[in-house]
């Protein structure tokens, strides 16, 4: 990888902070976003803005063909079997709340189980808490190892003939692991319960395949994989989506209404209430095409390498603790130095350029199993460097020379 080019596409990573060159490492709450995605979301706002699948006119056939486009590729990048599975949401949070709300709706019912896990998000968690006091249903939860990997022979065994959906991380937000979603998967088939993946901090690291994987919904967000903020894809299984209510009722996902009836509209649109961010499906589209053209194979080895280093280099400062070492993990690093608190470390670094995330990174109940307030967390996208990695432990080194 050419990673001086690739820098170069990002306008916002030569800019200065503080007076020092910005060291961006805070790719897990959202990615930078390269040129041709802005450009490509100006461009179609300037030159082809008008509402989708509503219009004879020119301009809406050109944006409801960009639209529709930008579908396309996300079906390919993921290989889903139709466009038909492919739903845009507002992210990852809302793709959630929605099988929450639509399977919950078609297919729970009081003392039914949901299985999560201690890593898990809160858009991961709280969905499914509020299933818990609108229906009754019972939230089972598979414990990590102090490494912060699945305890797999304790996943095994949560299963019953009451359990009715499995819902976990593919990657987790803070410890960066990488779950082994092949076996979770097939484990939960073999009880003929489905599977949904947050797919979140996978999707701009890793290549995802839906069919190969047979995962039943797959949920991810654009702004994490360098693009727009506000657009997320779910995924799911035709034969799941087809058996659950809609979710939102409005335009574009009917086919006909009356006092006495309305008729739904066909996958994907079904799902589609209102008029959708065309615009920014388009910058998810751009994005997607963005990161196939560098290859997912060359920036999952590119983040592995940094990955590697990082936590390496982290381990030679006294009075360091990772927080998270599991056998599979990349992108992310989160760690405590001594008795410096995460705020003070990150407010610190801040000020020499280095942007890093501090708290509990919106995984409380995971924090209370470390018996931890918090983390630092660096986390790494294709446009890092070893340099910034150098950068961020001299800064630490600083920072801990102040204590």
């Amino acid at each position: 990888m050419d990673l001086d080019k690739i820098r170069a596409d990002f306008p916002i990573l030569s800019r200065e902070v503080y007076g020092k060159p910005l060291v961006y490492l805070d790719n897990g709450a959202t990615s930078q976003k390269p040129r041709v995605v802005v450009d490509a979301m100006s461009d179609e706002y300037f030159t082809v803005n008008a509402n989708v699948h509503r219009g004879v006119h020119y301009l809406s056939q050109q944006a409801t063909e960009l639209h529709e486009g930008a579908r396309e590729i996300v079906r390919r990048h993921i290989n889903a079997a139709s466009v038909g599975e492919v739903i845009f949401t507002r992210g990852t949070t809302e793709s959630i709340n929605l099988v929450a709300s639509c399977f919950g709706e078609a297919f729970l019912k009081e003392g039914d189980e949901v299985i999560v896990s201690e890593m898990e998000h809160h858009s991961n968690i709280v969905p499914w808490q509020l299933l818990e006091q609108r229906k009754g249903i019972v939230l089972r939860v598979v414990p990590i190892t102090n490494e912060g990997e699945l305890c797999m022979d304790e996943y095994r065994k949560i299963f019953n003939n009451k359990t009715k959906l499995v819902s976990l991380a593919h990657v987790s937000n803070v410890l960066g692991t990488i779950n082994p979603v092949r076996e979770i998967i097939e484990i939960a088939h073999s009880h003929d319960v489905p599977v949904l993946l947050d797919g979140a901090q996978a999707i701009p690291h890793k290549a995802v395949d839906v069919q190969a994987l047979d995962v039943d919904f797959y949920v991810f967000s654009a702004h994490k994989a360098y693009g727009p903020t506000g657009v997320g894809v779910l995924y799911g299984k035709e034969k799941w989506l087809d058996k659950m209510p809609p979710y939102q009722g409005g335009g574009e996902m009917i086919q006909s209404v009356s006092f006495e009836k309305t008729v739904f509209n066909e996958l994907p649109f079904k799902f589609e209430a209102g008029t959708p961010d065309y615009v920014g499906t388009t910058g998810l589209a751009k994005a997607l095409e963005y990161i196939d053209s560098i290859g997912l194979d060359k920036i999952a080895a590119h983040e592995l390498e940094l990955t590697h280093y990082a936590m390496a280099r982290l381990s030679e400062i006294e009075g360091m603790r990772l927080i998270g070492t599991a056998k599979e993990k990349t992108s992310v690093v989160s760690f405590l130095v001594g008795n410096i608190h995460h705020f003070d470390m990150g407010t610190l670094l801040d000020r020499l350029g280095i942007a890093v995330r501090t708290g509990h990174h919106c995984a409380q109940p995971l924090m209370i199993r470390l018996g931890i307030e918090g983390t630092v967390r660096a986390s790494f996208a294709l446009y890092n460097t070893k340099e910034e990695v150098d950068i961020l432990i001299n800064g630490i080194n600083r920072v801990c020379s102040m204590f």
